[in-house]
């Protein structure tokens, strides 16, 4: 089955479709800076309770990370070379702070996001609509199927996952085994997922949606709980940096400012750019970012703030000389 990740290297913004057989079936979406996973930084140690291996460290962009495994001689104040485990994460009511730890290796900057997928093609822009219409799921949290729906919500443990519909329950909970799949690999989730399939008395019915949960996943690396009494399923994989759910969740303004962007550079025809956005979204444009836009289409750049408009609906255009 033919299979290949396109990446398009945004301004602000990595993003990531893997198609197979013609469909987007995965995603990934990254914001370059800050603590990313894999780089090599150097820190300071301003945090580190006596006898312990654990504390806390800053870095010249301001941001602060926990540190696990530092040796038990490590003292505060002491510069130091650390390595990055786990990204922050934004959730509805705080930012979990970036894991790292000491590390004798060189400093290093990450990997972009087409040098850690394999086999990627950068390309300029995806198939038409592909990442507009898996942008707007994530967007809306809501992966709908034909008798009910998901519903996805980060939450500071986990991603929780509550199925509704109007089937009966082992019909609903087994139609939406094959949107849940979609969605986590759509959303490139990781960490914990939590499902709360509706309640199945009869230990068959569970059986049955367990055994349909591991074929639509089986390409999927994690591990997961058996569906208990009360109908809910963990299922558990790798979490280093936030999917595309937590990034457009707890940044609407950044996310749209970065989409705003991405429309920018694929407006054709004579005149200048004119980025119109709510004034929240304008304020998220990085001067590098403009910059970097003038640089790419050539043409002059000027931001309009509308408070009219939502959020979510930026628009770029061309506007005379």
């Amino acid at each position: 089955m033919a299979e290949s990740w396109l990446v398009e290297q945004g301004i602000g913004e990595e993003r990531a479709i893997l198609y197979r057989s013609g469909h987007a079936v995965a995603a990934r979406m990254r914001w370059p800076g800050g603590l990313e996973p894999g780089a090599v930084v150097q820190g300071v140690l301003i945090a580190k309770p006596k006898g312990s291996t654990r504390g806390r460290a800053a870095f010249p962009g301001g941001e602060e990370a926990l540190v696990d495994k530092l040796p038990r001689d490590a003292s505060e104040g002491a510069q130091m070379r650390f390595v990055v485990t786990r990204a922050s994460v934004g959730e509805a009511t705080r930012r979990k702070l970036a894991q790292v730890r000491p590390t004798d290796l060189p400093e290093r900057p990450a990997l972009s996001l087409a040098e850690t997928l394999s086999d990627a093609k950068i390309v300029r822009t995806f198939p038409t609509g592909d990442w507009e219409e898996i942008r707007e799921l994530a967007v809306e949290a809501v992966v709908d199927f034909a008798g009910g729906s998901l519903h996805f919500a980060p939450t500071p443990a986990m991603v929780v996952v509550d199925v509704d519909g109007h089937l009966l329950p082992r019909d609903l909970a087994l139609a939406a085994v094959e949107p849940l799949a979609r969605g986590i690999r759509l959303f490139g989730l990781g960490g914990i997922v939590g499902v709360d399939f509706p309640t199945l008395q009869a230990k068959a019915d569970r059986k049955a949606v367990d055994a349909a949960i591991e074929t639509a996943l089986a390409d999927f690396d994690h591990e997961r709980t058996a569906m208990n009494g009360f109908g809910f399923v963990q299922i558990v994989s790798r979490f280093d940096r936030p999917s595309m759910l937590h990034l457009v969740q707890h940044d609407p303004a950044g996310a749209a400012a970065r989409l705003l962007l991405r429309r920018a550079e694929a407006v054709e025809g004579a005149g200048r750019i004119e980025l119109a956005a709510h004034p929240a979204v304008i304020a998220r444009l990085a001067d590098e970012w403009l910059s970097e836009l003038r640089r790419r289409t050539g043409r002059g750049v000027s931001t309009r703030p509308d408070p009219a408009l939502a959020i979510a609906a930026p628009h770029a255009q061309l506007v005379p000389l």
